[in-house]
């Protein structure tokens, strides 16, 4: 495996810089990571000083590896931060695996001081496990919204590509940290810098923290028809309590055999295989990604009883709901 340093300070650097201390967490997501980091090297090349230095740390202070399995040289341990600081924590996959103690106690500690803190990709989990949160607008990843929601209710999630809440910062993952680094860079320096930084990285469509950080239904599932998104967009908003698919065709202004008749043409399957569908993708997220207890994963989803759960899971993954719960906690305790 690769190793990488982070960058140091240029000895000619005149006034006071500001720093972001990167908290690279086991199994984080090397593009989320990446994309903050360049738009700050961007930012110093272009300006008549050194606008950002940077710092890696970790639990450990020695290495950190990211889902790519590229290994990341650490400058410090959980070093006590100033308080004009900024701390990035730099989440992935199993971020729950990645989020100790030792971790939570520091980042509380930090956050009393006034410290300002972000998280990329799914990394809002450790903010929130934290309590840094509590009351404010928040973001995650798309895959990870569902068991979020449940274990952060005094949370306010939104589906935004970034959000900033006061000192509170979060991303969606993936390039959605370009955008957010792009505001802070203009919030800082103007836009005309964060202009010229999205250009040198070629990134053309700059999104704002009112953007979604999902695809729209029409090109999620290749089809472009206005009604059928329509009951999508509907099923997708009710799965704790599924609506039945005559309800669907007269809020849509058609037939029960006419939105029969759309699905199949359309997803070659019925409405409620479909709505089948979505409601066990949300119970397998919440089941590998949260330790709410089967029937409260079965009731989330809109299933009546854990036997009917059951059955409808075993036909849709070829396992149960406890072989699934069992097989992902073996896999973390490797």
């Amino acid at each position: 495996m690769s190793q990488v340093r982070s960058s140091t300070p240029n000895s000619t650097t005149s006034g006071k810089s500001r720093r972001f201390v990167f908290v690279l967490l086991e199994n984080f997501t090397l593009l989320s990571f990446a994309s903050a980091l360049d738009c700050l090297r961007l930012a110093n090349r272009r300006s008549p000083q050194r606008y950002y230095d940077w710092l890696l740390i970790g639990d450990g202070g020695e290495s950190a590896t990211s889902s790519t399995e590229t290994k990341f040289l650490l400058d410090e341990d959980l070093i006590e931060l100033h308080r004009d600081d900024t701390i990035i924590l730099c989440g992935g996959i199993d971020i729950q695996q990645a989020t100790s103690k030792r971790l939570l106690n520091w980042l509380r500690r930090e956050a009393r001081k006034g410290v300002r803190v972000g998280g990329l990709c799914t990394a809002a989990y450790v903010m929130a496990k934290a309590g840094l949160l509590d009351g404010k607008k928040a973001t995650i990843h798309w895959e990870n919204q569902d068991s979020f929601a449940e274990e952060f209710p005094e949370v306010e999630l939104g589906k935004s590509v970034f959000s900033i809440d006061g000192n509170r910062m979060t991303t969606a993952g993936g390039t959605s940290s370009i955008d957010m680094f792009l505001q802070i860079i203009a919030d800082d320096h103007g836009e005309e810098l964060a202009n010229w930084v999205a250009d040198q990285q070629i990134y053309s469509s700059i999104r704002t923290d009112q953007d979604t950080q999902r695809l729209s239904v029409p090109t999620r599932i290749g089809v472009r028809h206005p009604k059928l998104s329509q009951v999508i967009q509907m099923m997708e908003s009710n799965i704790e309590e599924p609506i039945s698919p005559s309800i669907l065709a007269k809020d849509v202004g058609m037939s029960t055999r006419q939105l029969e008749r759309l699905f199949r043409r359309y997803l070659n399957r019925s409405p409620k295989r479909y709505y089948m569908e979505l409601r066990l993708q949300k119970a397998r997220n919440l089941l590998m990604q949260t330790d709410m207890s089967v029937i409260n994963v079965a009731l989330a989803c809109g299933f009546a009883s854990p036997s009917h759960f059951s059955k409808c899971y075993r036909a849709h993954y070829d396992t149960t709901p406890y072989r699934e719960r069992g097989t992902q906690a073996a896999r973390l305790s490797v």
